[in-house]
């Protein structure tokens, strides 16, 4: 199987956020589909692994992301492409990349997440936004604790 390399060009969204857990546990929620639905979408389809699958469901019926594994490193990185599903998405599947990074940091970890490839302003604004949205959520969830229902599942658009 050919190896995905990242979209790398475009505009980059970045956002960083402390969690006090370690980079192994804050790991597992980037590739464990239980996990990742804890804190983002509501069901998911995850290979963690070189060309695996990277699919999401974050808001039934009108959100789903998609793209596939392209570097996984535990418990430090996961890098995948991402997209959203449907003909007329700007961000097609695919299309652009998400890199994290876990830094332990004393009994906590630093997620530094980038997202590049992103092909305007107002995308990059706009997922700017959601992955904080999201790690938000995440910093609950790798705690032990409940995020609770996802606001955005209660919007009539992404």
């Amino acid at each position: 199987m050919a190896q995905t390399s990242p979209v790398t060009e475009g505009f980059v969204a970045t956002c960083e956020i402390k969690i006090d857990a370690s980079p192994e546990t804050v790991f597992e929620y980037f590739v464990d589909p239980d996990k990742l639905t804890l804190w983002q979408g509501v069901a998911a389809e995850l290979d963690p692994r070189p060309g695996g699958i990277y699919k999401v469901d974050l808001l039934p019926g009108r959100a789903v992301a998609r793209g596939e594994y392209v570097r996984i490193e535990r418990p430090h990185h996961v890098t995948f492409t991402f997209g959203w599903e449907g003909d007329d998405q700007i961000v097609q599947p695919g299309s652009s990349t998400v890199e994290v990074t876990l830094v332990a940091d004393g009994e906590g970890t630093l997620v530094q997440l980038r997202h590049s490839g992103l092909p305007t302003e107002q995308t990059t604004l706009d997922h700017t936004g959601g992955w904080t949205h999201y790690l938000s959520r995440l910093q609950v969830a790798a705690t032990g604790g409940d995020p609770g229902r996802d606001p955005n599942l209660d919007r009539t658009s992404r």
